[in-house]
């Protein structure tokens, strides 16, 4: 398992993600992050979602609730608790894969070229290293994507935005412990690795959270 990358995935347990939606989607999103989960995040997930989509760090599955019943949905995710709870809740018939597998690692073969959209919300900043390490990270997602599709997502920053007292003590807890490795984390940084592999990235930062997507593989 490359870099430790299991630290941010097992805190979620099936106690912590009965927590999740009223701790991480509701109090940290709206006044530790300041970036409203229905008002910001939701339409993101929703405007940028394809027909064949993939998941990757599923948490509860809460966004995939809102996707179109006709919507085929795979679920990527190191923890088999997260997997679990997120295919439960999404309607179980619509799901067609789940995987359980390390981002840092090359997909399964049969996954490349294969989704209309990707999504990678709160997935970043919990796993380690700085951004540039997590370029690896990108380029597997690429290999899934069809010609069209779409990479997008959000991350919480740890640099060149404004934390209030709430999130930067969140971000002193979460960084020790290792649930999040996003100190050095920008919007620089960030748009940095999607360039490298996408020649369109577009990224709207709201609070301490960038929202972000990226299309036209660049193909090498």
């Amino acid at each position: 398992m490359n870099n430790h990358s299991d630290n941010g995935a097992k805190v979620y347990t099936p106690l912590t993600l009965k927590l999740y939606d009223w701790w991480v989607l509701n109090i940290s999103n709206q006044f530790a992050w300041k970036c409203p989960t229905e008002q910001y995040l939701l339409p993101h997930f929703l405007k940028n979602l394809g027909h064949k989509h993939l998941d990757i760090g599923v948490g509860t599955g809460y966004y995939l609730t809102h996707a179109p019943s006709d919507c085929k949905i795979s679920l990527m995710d190191l923890n088999t608790a997260s997997l679990n709870a997120a295919s439960a809740r999404a309607r179980e018939p619509q799901i067609i894969h789940k995987i359980n597998h390390d981002v840092f690692e090359p997909y399964p073969v049969h996954l490349n070229n294969h989704f209309d959209s990707i999504s990678m919300f709160y997935l970043l900043h919990c796993l380690p290293g700085t951004m540039p390490d997590k370029d690896i990270v990108i380029e597997n997602a690429k290999m899934a994507l069809t010609n069209g599709g779409v990479l997008y997502g959000a991350t919480i920053l740890g640099e060149g935005i404004k934390h209030n007292s709430f999130s930067a003590k969140l971000m002193h807890i979460y960084n020790r412990k290792g649930i999040f490795s996003n100190r050095q984390d920008s919007k620089e940084e960030l748009e940095r690795i999607l360039s490298n592999h996408f020649h369109k990235v577009d990224i709207t930062v709201k609070g301490a959270v960038a929202l972000f997507s990226a299309s036209k593989n660049i193909i090498i």
